[in-house]
């Protein structure tokens, strides 16, 4: 099996994925990708996920956006230049204000699970500086991503 399917079949249950090349700065003098940059692609995903259900619009629009209340991570396997991390990102809960996201980064040089982790976002006003209910549209569009209702 080539490296695209292989890739494929590991991100089918992701409606985001954001595939992002291994930096060689990124590793630690250990000879491993540090720890901190797992978080980041975890960041990039979300932000993907969040312009497709338009968030991050609604943020440009009236500073009414996403905050990250919480985030974990579950280190699989070393990953380490050269190398390709593919990484999947949907929600799985939806609450009043928050959502709870699941994440995985795969490797396409081992063709494996790498890591996975969660996330909690909060919808929040920056303006009033508080938590806001999710809006019906952004609730709506993210039901559509992910192909059922909450």
């Amino acid at each position: 099996m080539d490296a695209e399917t292989r890739m494929n079949e590991l991100t089918a249950g992701f409606p985001v994925v954001a595939v992002q090349p291994v930096q060689w700065g990124e590793q630690d003098p250990l000879g491993h990708v540090n720890h901190v940059t797992y978080f980041r692609w975890y960041e990039t995903a979300r932000l993907a996920y969040f312009y497709k259900v338009g968030l991050m619009e609604l943020y440009r629009d009236e500073r009414i956006g996403p905050i990250l209340a919480r985030v974990s991570n579950d280190y699989r396997k070393q990953l380490s230049y050269p190398d390709t991390v593919h990484i999947g990102v949907k929600i799985v809960r939806l609450g009043r204000s928050s959502m709870e996201l699941e994440h995985s980064i795969f490797s396409r040089q081992l063709g494996a699970l790498a890591a996975e982790g969660t996330s909690t976002m909060v919808v929040f006003d920056y303006k009033a500086n508080r938590a806001h209910a999710i809006p019906a549209k952004i609730r709506h569009a993210i039901e559509a991503l992910e192909g059922h209702p909450f």
